[in-house]
């Protein structure tokens, strides 16, 4: 393929790849405004459309920024996918979130079959790794 036509194909992904990323922002957006207006009228209030924009629009950047953060945690740890624990680390400076996440996670272990929650038997190396990390809780 030449240099011209790698280029284009080259903006066309970027392009795709940009209208995504905005479908979802304004997917979220829309959910995030809909979740407001019906707590707003489960307890008789009403908040102005520049308000719910806001709140959705603070919403999103929260979200990406927390998304960001979950990708680091991960790779800190040396691995390519977030975890729950990864999850509750982040939402460390909000006690009262990180207890519930932290309960929500014994509920859902508790439900698994027992034969999904067995790992295999790590072996000598990955005992001593695992005796050298620090748990935040």
């Amino acid at each position: 393929m030449d240099e011209v036509g790698g280029a284009r194909s080259d903006d066309f992904e970027r392009e795709e790849a940009e209208a995504e990323a905005e479908l979802l922002r304004d997917r979220f957006r829309l959910s995030a405004i809909s979740i407001a207006e019906a707590e707003a009228k489960k307890n008789n209030l009403e908040i102005s459309p520049p308000v719910m924009a806001c709140i959705s629009d603070l919403a999103f950047k929260y979200t990406e920024q927390l998304a960001k953060d979950l990708e680091l945690f991960a790779q800190h740890a040396g691995r390519k996918s977030v975890n729950v624990e990864d999850v509750i680390l982040a939402s460390h400076r909000n006690e009262h979130l990180a207890a519930s996440l932290r309960s929500f996670c014994h509920e859902l272990k508790g439900k698994e079959p027992q034969s999904d929650r067995k790992r295999k038997k790590a072996s000598k190396k990955d005992d001593k790794s695992k005796s050298e990390v620090l748990h935040i809780s």
